[in-house]
């Protein structure tokens, strides 16, 4: 190495270390709360932040033809919301969420007992009339993974046949409730709540 490398390399390790304190320093600030951000109003953003109301209406889920046999389920869309059509032994329609908790698999692929629903999956029991665990995660795997969580059930819905239809009673607006507060948060990340691009 010859002297004039020599008297370079400490300068360059302080430049190094300046770079790398700079980069430490930017990342902090990036993921640091700023409470002093600009706001700016649009419609957009007074839309996006009003709570969208609730609203319950009877939708078509599926025909009276599709209707499964006795003791069986079908999966079916009312409102936006995957529902779970229920036919117990009795033929008694029931209509429940079609995730299971807490790994999100259809219910309709579940077994249909005397007054319940099981995870197809886990186990888990679910009341057919309101759709609380009757039984979390009995089975092998569902033990394991059903450890990890807290019970939670699955939404019950008001069901009826209507001329040719079977319906739900839905909140029609659950979906646009949750689309708009997603976007809400997508926008707030970037830095664009008043759902502007700069």
């Amino acid at each position: 190495m010859n002297q004039s490398t020599c008297l370079l390399l400490p300068q360059n390790q302080n430049i190094m270390q300046l770079a790398i304190f700079s980069l430490l320093l930017a990342g902090a600030a990036a993921f640091s709360t700023r409470t002093n951000r600009p706001t700016f109003g649009s419609s957009t953003s007074l839309q996006m932040s009003k709570k969208i109301a609730q609203k319950l209406k009877y939708v078509n889920a599926i025909a009276v033809a599709d209707l499964p046999s006795p003791g069986n389920a079908v999966s079916a869309v009312a409102g936006g919301l995957a529902v779970c059509i229920v036919v117990d032994t009795k033929g008694t329609l029931y209509a429940l969420g079609d995730k299971c908790p807490p790994i999100n698999q259809p219910l309709s692929f579940g077994t249909v007992g005397t007054g319940y629903i099981s995870d197809p999956v886990l186990g888990t029991k679910f009341n057919l009339k309101t759709g609380a665990v009757d039984e979390w995660c009995p089975s092998g795997i569902g033990k394991l993974i059903g450890a990890v969580f807290d019970p939670v059930g699955v939404p019950s819905y008001s069901v009826k046949k209507a001329g040719a239809f079977v319906q739900v009673q839905v909140d029609i607006n659950a979906k646009f409730a949750f689309e708009a507060e997603y976007w809400t948060g997508v926008l707030d990340a970037q830095g664009k709540s008043d759902g502007k691009y700069y």
